[in-house]
């Protein structure tokens, strides 16, 4: 079965189709010796090079489309080396199957949370292309006063250094003194845009976590530092969202779900003590959330 150039690259994790097809367009893409043209097709066994360097055939047809969910703690960093020599969040996540993980979007070494990575370039790509403006939410502790007006401003937008900026919502989360929790959303992933925008109301952010992402909600059993797979109807949602569809995947039996949710390696699990009574149920894993579902 044969597809398209731009289509292939994409999902394989080389860049967004808009960014392939500009590549075509200057000539840097070839096929079986021929440069490429927008509209050519590619199917298995095509011998693909970009600027010159032959693409893996495994890489480009042998794709899995995983997903994989990580709660990020602070004091690790979203790059795959770190020149400083911090811990990055690649360090503490499983090989996945074919290819590599490609994150979607970052957060910077002093906020944890939500981050959603996959091994499908061109998931990834429309989870964070700008036109998909998906949700980005936020439960931040705010030190200082927080008044109705400064909220509203918040609403309205500030400009910014690098333009103006807003959240898309914004909402009260309880918390005592002078640190109050709001929960916020952007739809839009420059550096630090949830805390320059506290800090330009004259308040300071002391404590950020993402909790969602487009329909993804980090998962309550999803401890720090830990990650679990996204499956089933969920990631079928996922793919939904932004107009894409999963390939067919194999049902896995118990002990293959079981390996979905794992500590890291360094991480000793506490010993549990025997329970004498019989009656007790064992504790159900809930599936990552949805929204509306």
């Amino acid at each position: 079965m044969s597809e398209r150039i731009q289509k292939v690259l994409a999902r394989a994790g080389y860049g967004s189709r808009r960014q392939i097809e500009t590549w075509i367009k200057e000539g840097k893409v070839s096929v079986n010796g021929d440069v490429a043209k927008l509209g050519d097709q590619v199917e298995m066994g095509d011998t693909m090079r970009l600027d010159n360097k032959p693409l893996s055939a495994k890489r480009l047809w042998q794709q899995p489309q995983q997903v994989l969910l990580y709660n990020k703690p602070v004091g690790e960093v979203c790059t795959r080396k770190d020149p400083e020599g911090r811990r990055t969040i690649f360090q503490s996540l499983p090989t996945p199957e074919q290819g590599r993980w490609v994150s979607v979007g970052r957060l910077d070494i002093n906020t944890s949370g939500l981050i959603i990575l996959t091994t499908d370039g061109e998931l990834a790509n429309r989870l964070m292309h700008p036109s998909n403006e998906m949700d980005r939410e936020y439960a931040v502790r705010v030190l200082g006063e927080v008044t109705p007006e400064m909220m509203q401003t918040l609403r309205d937008g500030v400009e910014l250094e690098d333009g103006k900026a807003y959240f898309s919502d914004i909402q009260p989360a309880g918390g005592e003194g002078a640190n109050r929790w709001f929960h916020v959303v952007i739809q839009e992933g420059r550096n630090r845009e949830v805390r320059r925008l506290w800090e330009s109301q004259g308040v300071q952010v002391s404590r950020l976590m993402r909790v969602r992402y487009g329909p993804v909600i980090i998962p309550n059993q999803l401890k720090m530092g830990r990650w679990m797979m996204l499956q089933g109807a969920d990631l079928e949602r996922l793919f939904e969202e932004v107009d894409l569809k999963p390939q067919a995947v194999e049902k896995t039996g118990r002990a293959q779900r079981e390996k979905m949710l794992r500590p890291l390696k360094n991480t000793t699990a506490k010993p549990r003590p025997r329970s004498t009574n019989k009656e007790t149920k064992p504790k159900v894993k809930r599936s990552p959330r949805i929204r509306g579902h």
